[in-house]
C-alpha cells in the first residue's frame, strides 16, 4: 500500500486548519517559501491574504503560479502540497476576507479582536486576496500501512 492520499483525502486534509507554506519561484535565488493563513474547500480554490506590496505578492503576480504545502508536525506525519496557476489577485475586503480568515485561525473572539486591531492600524498596507487553482497534488499520510 502507498502512503499517498486519494484526491478526496487530499482535499479534506487541505480544508483542515493548518498553516500553509507558499512557495514561488524567484529569479537568481531559491524559491521564496513563507507561512500563510489560508482557506480551502474541497473542489475549490486555495486563497490567502497578503500585503499588495509584499515580496510574495509581487513574485506570485509575476510568476503566474505557485505552490502551497500544509503539514502535520506530529506523528503520524502527513502533508498535502498543491501547485497551480494564479486565478485571482484582487483587493481584500475587510469583513469578507480579513474577519473570515482571522476567525478561522483564532476563533470568533480572538478573530474579532485581531480584525479590529488590524483595521484600526493607520499604517495598514493595502491587502490582496491571492487565489490558486490546484492542478497538481502531492501527499503522504504516514499513518497508512506502507
Amino acid at each position: 500500500m502507498s502512503f499517498t492520499m486519494t484526491l478526496q483525502e487530499c482535499q479534506e486534509y487541505l480544508a483542515g486548519l493548518h498553516v500553509g507554506i507558499v512557495s514561488v519561484a524567484e529569479e537568481e535565488r531559491g524559491p521564496l517559501c513563507v507561512p500563510v493563513w489560508y482557506a480551502y474547500e474541497p473542489g475549490g480554490e486555495v486563497w490567502f491574504i497578503t500585503a499588495r506590496n509584499s515580496r510574495k505578492a509581487k513574485l506570485i503576480e509575476r510568476a503566474g503560479r505557485f505552490s502551497l504545502c500544509a503539514q502535520d508536525e506530529t506523528s503520524p506525519y502527513k502533508y498535502v502540497s498543491v501547485e497551480g496557476p494564479l486565478v485571482g489577485f484582487g483587493r481584500a475586503e475587510d469583513e469578507e476576507h480579513v474577519r473570515f480568515m482571522a476567525r478561522r485561525y483564532l476563533g470568533i473572539e480572538g478573530g474579532d479582536q485581531y480584525t479590529t486591531e488590524v483595521l484600526n492600524d493607520p499604517n495598514r498596507p493595502e491587502e490582496v486576496v491571492i487565489r490558486l487553482r490546484p492542478e497538481r497534488w502531492l501527499s503522504a499520510d504516514y499513518s497508512k500501512p506502507g
